[in-house]
């Protein structure tokens, strides 16, 4: 949250893009940076990637961008796997 300079309070848009989900400043966003500086992902965008309350993420954040994006278990299973079979070929073990 500090490379980013969110603060409590500030206005966040949040959508899924690929299987991941991109949280930006908006100041027309209907989200918001928790008091404790968090960022809380409602259950509605939860559902959007198949998370559960509690499921550990990937978090990348992009200060050129400002953004904040969240990898999922299932995408980074995706990701890895199409990284695996690109050096090794298909069918690897």
């Amino acid at each position: 949250m500090k490379v980013l300079q969110w603060v409590p309070g500030l206005r966040l848009s949040i959508r899924e893009r690929h299987g991941l989900i991109v949280v930006s400043a908006d100041p027309q966003g209907v989200f918001k940076v928790a008091k404790e500086g968090h960022v809380r992902l409602p259950a509605v965008v939860r559902q959007w990637c198949g998370l559960a309350a509690g499921d550990r993420v990937f978090i990348v954040a992009e200060p050129a961008s400002g953004r904040l994006v969240v990898h999922p278990p299932a995408k980074l299973d995706e990701l890895i796997t199409q990284a695996h079979d690109a050096v090794f070929g298909g069918g690897h073990e």
